[in-house]
């Protein structure tokens, strides 16, 4: 299944500057973590008022519950607010299970 995930990220005020560095840092690694294992297909960064975090996903798992399983394991889980929507392919999609043969070819994932 795929879900198109939104992330609100919302550090608590007062955390220490060194905390926030070595969460993101192990978010990174996670992250990297779950491209390998084929669950993040791809992440952008979506445009909001200075001084916000918001990050759009798109992630791949077997179910619900397999994806809820990945996402508590994220360093920054506490401090995020996540909305998943669950997609299904449109019955006109051209191409494979994460996009068209085109852009695969142009070289875009």
């Amino acid at each position: 299944m795929e879900f198109l995930m939104e992330f609100e990220v919302n550090i608590p005020e007062g955390t220490p500057g060194s905390e926030v560095e070595d969460r993101e840092n192990a978010e990174a690694s996670a992250a990297a973590r779950l491209v390998d294992e084929g669950h993040l297909v791809r992440l952008w960064k979506r445009p909001v008022a200075s001084g916000e975090t918001r990050i759009v996903g798109l992630y791949c798992a077997e179910s619900k519950t397999q994806l809820d399983g990945l996402l508590g394991a994220l360093p920054l889980n506490k401090w995020m607010h996540i909305t998943v929507t669950p997609l299904e392919p449109h019955p006109k999609r051209p191409g494979g299970r994460h996009g068209d043969r085109a852009l695969a070819e142009k070289g875009q994932p």
